[in-house]
């Protein structure tokens, strides 16, 4: 199938992605792999594709004050290696290990995997789990999403179709917080079927933190924040593993029937993800 025509633009500068993006009817070409793939099928036929590849400013990774800033340009690459310090940097290690193959990594973004909002990948979850502030460019100025508001469906968010995602803020993780991941797939060339995504803070042997997110389970991003409150105040040790991962296994937040089966590989997931998370504390 031959690709639908349309207008090409390397931009150079944020100004000139945001002209382009002016009238809705352009796409914004990155990493690229997701969209690519759905104009070469004719799933999206933009009128236009601004490349943003040239745009310098887009590129900035900063950690200061407490909090990572992360631009259009960062790769999933970048989040392998020792850029970013303490918990925080830990737990999108672990994460970022398990998105596609080395070459997806070195070209794909992680604003671009927020924006696309595929129900199976990390990313999303990960922002929903951190709390994340998402900022959106466009026509009227800059506005600002927690992820919670951002994520509105499957592949659907709040972004207008004339704005750009332009940073997403995680905030740091304090000290004695310990990350886990899990997850179950067929294939590591298949999308994860569920995985879970932890964060627990242990401060004098009790827990006073804790962020517990979902993948692949319901038609957005999804924490676990009964489970979340099952570990607040009490020790992290088995029991409270064990309870914690059996609340989140009770959760309603599919469109599908919630199977036995795949309740038990919830509260499976959740269980090696927090028993990650503890050895690191």
């Amino acid at each position: 199938m031959k690709v639908a025509a349309m207008d090409y633009v390397a931009a150079r500068s944020p100004d000139e992605v945001l002209a382009v993006l002016a009238d809705g009817q352009a796409s914004v070409l990155a990493g690229g792999q997701s969209l690519v793939l759905e104009v070469t099928s004719r799933a999206a036929q933009p009128r236009r594709l601004v490349d943003i590849n040239r745009v310098a400013e887009f590129e900035v990774l900063d950690q200061t004050d407490g909090m990572l800033r992360v631009a259009p340009l960062v790769r999933h690459r970048v989040f392998e290696s020792d850029a970013i310090d303490g918990p925080l940097g830990d737990l999108l290690r672990v994460i970022v290990r398990h998105i596609g193959h080395p070459p997806i990594r070195a070209r794909g973004t992680m604003l671009g995997s927020l924006a696309y909002a595929h129900p199976a990948a990390e990313w999303p979850v990960a922002a929903a789990v951190l709390g994340a502030e998402l900022d959106l460019a466009g026509p009227d100025g800059r506005r600002t999403l927690t992820a919670e508001q951002f994520f509105t469906g499957p592949f659907t968010t709040a972004r207008r179709p004339e704005e750009l995602l332009v940073e997403v803020r995680l905030p740091a993780l304090p000290a004695g917080t310990g990350a886990g991941y899990a997850e179950h797939r067929r294939s590591h060339a298949k999308f994860v079927e569920g995985a879970a995504i932890v964060a627990v803070t242990v401060a004098d042997g009790l827990v006073t933190g804790a962020a517990i997110g979902l993948v692949n389970v319901g038609p957005c991003p999804v924490r676990a924040r009964a489970a979340e409150a099952a570990l607040i105040g009490g020790p992290f040790c088995d029991a409270a593993i064990i309870e914690a991962a059996r609340v989140a296994a009770e959760i309603d937040a599919d469109n599908r029937a919630m199977t036995a089966t795949r309740r038990g590989a919830i509260r499976m997931l959740t269980r090696r993800a927090l028993t990650q998370a503890r050895e690191g504390v």
